[in-house]
């Protein structure tokens, strides 16, 4: 983008919400949100099952209460990460300091590496204790929630990667120092640069005057004689 500040324009512009929406940065970032409800949804209302032994209960995922909370924990973060960064790409384009903007790219950034590494752990931490879970009733019962978290752990990845991927290129893309040379300037390139004031500080001949005082000095004065030789 021509005149751009990390991917975004100059600041104070108006936003055009049907161009924000089809952004790909904002559709990645509803279709995460989408993902980490579909995540921690099925482990908080079915991943939990009753135990053969009695009415306690137990985690889905080979009785591993680490596994739940991880996954709810994990999806859950993702959940109020994607609302945050999106009310923040909003507001990106009021962003006048390019100081901030920077700042804010590094963190979108940052927590985009971060949720795309914790989310290849989890889909491997719950892959790896659901092919140990025992079959039983419960499972039988939860089976589809415990597949159908550890499928968008996957599916996660894939998209926080993609976030990750568009973060590294809005700071690459940096700063166009061109947008704030000519807000600074305020003339265009083309305009020919004014001219010395006339009459500031420079005075012509026309404008000598004479000194103040203006009486002639008497060569010969009064009372007094050439002696004659």
């Amino acid at each position: 983008m021509e005149g751009a500040s990390f991917g975004a324009g100059r600041a104070g512009a108006a936003l055009d919400p049907v161009s924000f929406a089809r952004r790909p940065q904002t559709l990645l970032r509803v279709v995460s949100w989408v993902f980490s409800i579909a995540v921690f949804g099925p482990i908080v209302n079915e991943g939990y099952v009753n135990t053969d032994s009695g009415p306690e209960l137990r985690c889905v995922f080979n009785g591993n209460a680490g596994a739940c909370r991880f996954g709810v924990a994990l999806g859950l973060g993702a959940f109020l990460a994607c609302a945050a960064f999106l009310l923040l790409d909003v507001r990106f384009q009021q962003i006048s300091s390019v100081r901030d903007r920077r700042r804010a790219v590094l963190l979108d950034l940052g927590f985009s590496g971060l949720w795309s590494f914790l989310w290849f752990v989890g889909f491997c931490f719950l892959t790896n204790q659901w092919q140990r879970t025992a079959p039983g009733p419960g499972t039988l019962q939860a089976g589809d929630a415990a597949r159908a978290a550890i499928a968008f752990s996957f599916f996660s990845i894939l998209s926080w990667v993609a976030l990750t991927v568009k973060a590294l290129q809005r700071f690459r893309l940096g700063t166009d120092m061109s947008l704030f040379a000519t807000e600074q300037l305020g003339a265009g390139a083309g305009q020919a640069y004014p001219g010395y004031p006339v009459g500031s500080g420079v005075e012509g001949t026309e404008t000598y005057q004479s000194p103040p005082f203006t009486e002639t000095l008497d060569t010969s004065p009064k009372g007094y004689q050439v002696p004659a030789y």
